[in-house]
């Protein structure tokens, strides 16, 4: 009976400690090595190399984070990044990655920073996870599995920043070029485009006076169609970040407008001094 009361007692005190992944009073350094990440460790895709700090701050400062972000991160290994976004730019964040091991850590060190209301580490297949929530996405992939992702990324909202630690999308050219303080690093910035493509009648607002362009595009790229298209006129000089848009006609009054895409609809302004004129231009076909 004696034996039988020491056992339980003994059972009922191991079992009111916390384990270092549970507990809120736990350090980075039991975290790590509770867990025992190593630095090129096979994962599902891609093997684990952490992102230096210097370049994490780089990534998320060019691509605007603040509080009204909420930033994904596939393929979080140690969730890294979605900690820096949340502590140091005040945005909800979200980690996807693979390895159970890892998402322990990731969450025991989200715990040890006091971040559980803003981020949020969970255990999934980044290909069969709906990111389209996101307002900024962080990748450290490779070139064939951002391919791969590319459709759906480029499916998102227009003006979704998406950063890349040193792998590009394929022909796919990125809004900004990203190097951390440190060198020998660096990411890539994309701004999701709206989708153009089509014949865009605009009317301007007091006149009525309207002209269309037929325009053609390769993800931020704009061009008109050939001059041989009659009820298109030509375009020069236009860019595309998100779904702000500007160009000028490339006819006669060689107006320059700018503005914003909804979906088959645009907001346009073109100015010539003082005088300012609005148009609106909607999707044909």
């Amino acid at each position: 009976m004696i034996v039988r009361q020491l056992f339980l007692v003994a059972l009922a005190t191991i079992l009111l400690v916390p384990t270092v992944a549970s507990s809120a009073t736990a350090t980075r350094e039991q975290c790590f090595r509770q867990f025992s990440p190593k630095s090129g460790q096979a994962g599902k895709d891609v093997i684990w190399v952490p992102t230096l700090d210097a370049l994490v701050d780089a990534m998320l400062k060019a691509a605007k984070v603040g509080p009204d972000d909420y930033v994904i991160d596939l393929g979080s290994g140690d969730g890294k990044i979605p900690i820096a976004a949340a502590k140091n730019f005040g945005a909800r964040a979200l980690g996807v990655e693979y390895n159970p091991q890892m998402v322990q850590l990731a969450r025991c060190y989200v715990r040890v920073e006091d971040l559980s209301d803003r981020v949020q580490i969970v255990q999934g297949d980044i290909f069969e996870t709906d990111f389209s929530q996101a307002t900024v996405l962080t990748l450290y992939l490779l070139t064939d599995l951002n391919l791969k992702l590319r459709p759906t990324i480029l499916n998102l909202r227009p003006g979704t920043r998406v950063v890349s630690n040193t792998f590009k999308m394929g022909d796919w050219s990125p809004d900004q070029f990203i190097e951390s303080e440190i060198g020998n690093t660096r990411a890539y910035l994309w701004i999701v485009p709206a989708k153009l493509d089509g014949l865009w009648e605009f009317r301007e607002d007091t006149s009525g006076e309207t002209f269309r362009v037929q325009f053609t595009q390769h993800h931020q790229e704009l061009k008109s169609a050939p001059a041989s298209v009659q009820e298109s006129l030509p375009i020069r000089n236009a860019k595309l970040r998100g779904a702000d848009i500007e160009f000028t006609l490339d006819a006669p009054p060689g107006l320059h407008l700018a503005g914003t895409v909804d979906g088959d609809e645009m907001r346009l302004t073109a100015r010539s001094g003082a005088a300012r004129k609005a148009y609106t231009g909607r999707r044909l076909r």
